[in-house]
């Protein structure tokens, strides 16, 4: 039954992500997006590009604090790349993450402490990103006053807070013998205090440094966002793309952007180029992934 299950959720996803982009078209009309993306500045999207693969590679840095055995940066950043690969460019198929576990498991044949990795290393990206929603909200606040911002990036980081406590305070599931793997890989890092806060720091300049790239795309289209609130407004758009309801984050991430970008102001034509310039881009530099994977592949 694995196997249809897996065909209906994707089915889902496919419809989630093809209604949401319909809507969104619709309401904006497929010629002026067009016209929008059309007009980009290239070196613009070169360096939302550029930015992108240096994100990828400060978070190998931050994944191989991570881990407990001693790897190459350059497998692992061959490795980061590949998981960019599959869950930007082939979605829905499997997931990145799932093929970074892999390759990891069958160099060091302890799959709770592969899969505790990547766990960890997405864990805390997504705590800098709630971070930096929270430091930039009270300064963007006027952008928003009156709204369901107001409550939005609060709630979402309280289910961020609540997910955390399910996970590391209660422990559930901690006595199927898969997990305990998963918890005594926890357990050895909470005593590396200093390589927690180093992984945090290096993922709070990984989602500042993406906010610039979408900035960066803002100014390529001339669309006129200030940058603050852009602090505000990744940090939702990107936790609100990630929960596995569409393909790829379609749909899910150009709905977001014509709702968040409307309190500035911006037309819905002009937040859904800067949405699929943001994915084209994010698409773009995760094409290395491929080569490697290929590579990997032929090495088997």
């Amino acid at each position: 039954m694995a196997r249809p299950n897996k065909i209906i959720i994707l089915f889902v996803k496919i419809l989630v992500s093809g209604g949401l982009l319909y809507a969104v078209i619709s309401r904006t009309g497929i010629d002026k997006v067009l016209s929008t993306l059309r007009g980009i500045y290239i070196p613009s999207f070169i360096l939302a590009v550029l930015i992108y693969i240096c994100a990828v590679f400060i978070s190998t840095i931050r994944w191989r604090l991570l881990l407990h055995e001693r790897f190459g940066l350059g497998r692992l950043f061959s490795l980061y790349f590949i998981g960019s690969f599959f869950n930007h460019l082939l979605p829905g198929i499997i997931g990145g993450d799932a093929v970074k576990a892999y390759y990891l498991y069958r160099d060091t044949g302890k799959g709770a402490s592969a899969i505790a990795s990547v766990f960890m290393d997405r864990y805390m990206g997504f705590t800098a990103l709630m971070l930096v929603g929270l430091i930039a909200f009270p300064f963007g606040f006027g952008y928003f006053r009156g709204s369901y911002i107001e409550w939005i990036l609060p709630l979402i980081v309280l289910l961020f807070i609540a997910g955390s406590f399910v996970v590391f305070g209660l422990r559930v599931g901690r006595r199927i013998k898969f997990l305990s793997g998963f918890y005594d890989y926890f357990a050895i890092y909470k005593e590396k205090k200093a390589v927690i806060v180093k992984t945090f720091l290096i993922s709070v300049v990984v989602q500042a440094i993406v906010i610039f790239a979408v900035y960066a795309l803002c100014r390529g289209l001339s669309v006129n966002v200030p940058l603050l609130p852009l602090f505000i407004f990744v940090p939702v758009i990107s936790t609100i793309a990630t929960i596995p309801i569409s393909i790829s984050g379609l749909g899910v991430r150009e709905a977001s952007f014509v709702l968040l970008f409307g309190f500035l102001g911006i037309s819905p034509a002009q937040a859904t180029a800067v949405s699929f310039a943001w994915f084209l881009s994010v698409a773009t530099g995760s094409l290395p992934g491929l080569i490697e994977y290929l590579r990997f592949k032929k090495g088997a």
